[in-house]
This record gives structure tokens, sequence and C-alpha cells, in this order.
């Protein structure tokens, strides 16, 4: 990789984020789902080429890491670019589904028993 990779590289997320170093939002996790809303909005304007990338990828759900892997993008630029979607109304954001305690340890203790037997 040359020198001008490497810092075309470093220039790229800073640009599709504006400058911006946070999401304006806590809604993304590593595995939050995200869907796009179709239709889109009635005023929505065109999305940058980015943006529509990432609505693209997301006529199914997909996870938040699995977006910036297919983006090749670190996750703080692909959750700053989703904070936008959201707020345009193009995409739906669901938190990732809580698990209780107990059936965590249900689980675990049924893991040890089953390495037990082994």
């Amino acid at each position: 990789m040359n020198g001008g990779d490497a810092s075309g590289r470093l220039v790229r997320p800073f640009t599709l984020t504006g400058g911006r170093t946070r999401p304006s939002r806590t809604d993304f996790t590593l595995i939050t789902s995200v869907t796009t809303v179709d239709p889109p909005p009635d005023r929505a304007a065109r999305p940058q080429p980015e943006h529509a990338r990432i609505l693209r990828l997301c006529t199914k759900p997909v996870v938040v890491a699995e977006l910036a892997a297919q983006l090749d993008l670190p996750v703080s630029v692909v959750c700053i670019m989703l904070c936008d979607l959201l707020e345009a109304g193009r995409i739906v954001a669901h938190a990732p589904r809580q698990i209780s305690r107990t059936s965590d340890m249900d689980l675990l203790q049924k893991v040890r028993d089953g390495l037990g037997r082994l």
C-alpha cells in the first residue's frame, strides 16, 4: 500500500460523516438490527452514495456489525451514517432482544452438563 492510499483511507470516513466523530444518537450497538423503510418517506432527499449503499444492504434486516464489514468502514462511521438515515425516516432500528439472566444461567448449566458428559 502506498502513502496516497493510506492517507486517502484516513480522509474517507471523515468525509462520509461530514467531520462528525460521534453519532447523534445511542440507538446503535453492534447487534442492533436495521431495515429500510419501504416505501421511503414522501419528502426524503436523495441519499448520498454511501447512504444509498446502506439502504440497499438493509432491504432485509442486517446488524450493524455486518453492515460495517460489508461496507469496509469503521463501526463508528457506520453508526453516524445510520443516525442520519434514522433521523430522515429511511430506516428502522430494532434493539437486540433482552435475555433474562435466569435463562442465561439455565443455558450455561446445560452447556456445563453437556461438556461433563463428553
